[in-house]
């Protein structure tokens, strides 16, 4: 409950104040109250819209326009901008279902290099605030202030803000910021007043607060899960706070006993500074559906050699390789290989790539998607391999290595394998 007394700051001059209002009679900025406020250390900061307000500051005529960033018009959503939201347009939606909802949308092909450099740089400024950082994407991450109020001279509610402005005024971006006691309450109080939104929820309010929500306001409960749970009349967290872990268990297994923790807000896990890379993989999806196995065959190639230079340029090797393809009915099919020791070359990849894709493909089914990855990570060094087919692999290491540093420097068509090549003359 808050009362004039409530602690409080102001987010434009970051005063603390000895009566809670609305506005600062300083400076007349928004004011942030809460019981608990200078008590909370757990944070989640997540950038607003990010790819779409990275490139709504590099071209101000956008600003009031619908943005959406995505492929083709057989791709995928990647961000929607907030104008673009109000029609009802939303990240990982295909392209063709979010322009029918916005027929007057600008759509923006992704510049991974850039948005990569302004999240780099905001990661830095979050760790120069402290070192428990776990980042979740390019453009949020989890945050851990505790015992940095000395160092800072400010409570961590209030170095957040401090820092929320700090990544307006150096990048032209905006994020919000959920401030909790645990993970994730955090990145719950984050999605609940964007964009540019500071939200906190206490521990005396936990269950009560939860108890108003959805279940999809739940970490993981994907739209699968919510329709289960709906069919089993449980709507609202509130509905499975009133079940017993027991009850939960029985009917979902494992996943009922995360719903019966998060329900009433219990979450143990810690931000941990290092966040273990699982898998690396590319994908594309194709303006118009492939059913011609060469073709598959050449679109392969590539997407081995651009996972093989992100690995390498990691220092990953990988034991079990994927091969991903999605049918014109949106279908997935996948297909597994295990390597007898871990590896990241390109030519490694596309053996094992290509063997699938023969086994998987017959040329009678079209499809709308193909993907590549590598799972099993370990670092490079950790495993050695003598030969590979019948080659020095140091050789082909070398090769390999050149032609990724001259794509590097002159961009990713300035060399081309035969395969390449033979595609680009068709």
């Amino acid at each position: 409950m808050i009362t004039p007394h409530t602690p409080s700051f102001c987010r434009k001059c970051f005063k603390t104040l000895d009566i809670a209002a609305r506005k600062c009679a300083v400076c007349d900025g928004k004011v942030v109250a809460h019981p608990e406020l200078f008590d909370l250390s757990i944070a989640h900061l997540d950038c607003d819209a990010f790819y779409a307000a990275v490139e709504k500051r590099d071209n101000p005529e956008l600003k009031d326009k619908p943005v959406i960033i995505g492929g083709g018009v057989r791709g995928v959503v990647s961000t929607a901008c907030y104008v673009a939201r109000t029609y009802g347009v939303r990240s990982a939606m295909p392209m063709f279902q979010a322009l029918k909802a916005c027929p007057d949308a600008i759509v923006i092909k992704p510049s991974m290099t850039k948005y990569g450099e302004i999240g780099r740089s905001i990661r830095q400024m979050m760790l120069s605030l402290t070192p428990m950082v776990e980042p979740l994407s390019i453009d949020e991450a989890f945050m851990d202030l505790t015992g940095t109020a000395r160092l800072h001279g400010a409570a961590p509610a209030v170095t957040l803000a401090k820092l929320q402005a700090d990544i307006e005024a150096t990048h032209g971006i905006t994020a919000s910021v959920g401030l909790s006691h645990n993970k994730f309450l955090a990145k719950v109080a984050s999605d609940l007043d964007k964009p540019k939104g500071f939200s906190v929820i206490g521990k005396a309010e936990t269950i009560e607060f939860l108890a108003g929500l959805s279940v999809r306001k739940i970490w993981g409960i994907g739209a699968a899960m919510a329709a289960k749970l709906e069919k089993d009349g449980i709507r609202t967290i509130a509905h499975l706070q009133k079940l017993d872990a027991a009850e939960l268990s029985k009917r979902y297994g494992e996943i009922g006993m995360r719903l019966a923790r998060l329900s009433h807000g219990h979450d143990t896990r810690h931000v941990k500074p290092q966040r273990e890379t699982k898998s690396v993989s590319s994908e594309t999806t194709f303006n118009k559906d492939i059913s011609d196995v060469q073709r598959l065959e050449d679109i392969l190639w590539e997407l081995c050699e651009k996972v093989s230079a992100r690995m390498k340029a990691s220092s990953f090797e990988g034991r079990v390789i994927t091969l991903k393809l999605k049918t014109a009915a949106f279908k997935t099919v996948t297909r597994r290989h295990t390597l007898d020791k871990p590896g990241n070359l390109a030519r490694t990849t596309f053996a094992a790539a290509k063997t699938m894709l023969h086994k998987a493909a017959d040329g009678s089914v079209p499809y709308r998607l193909i993907g590549i990855g590598y799972s099993g990570l370990s670092y490079s060094g950790e495993n050695q391999i003598e030969e590979l087919f019948g080659e020095d692999r140091k050789r082909i290491e070398k090769q390999e290595k050149a032609i990724d540093d001259l794509r590097k420097k002159y961009g990713k068509d300035a060399v081309k394998a035969g395969r390449t090549l033979k595609k680009h003359r068709h």
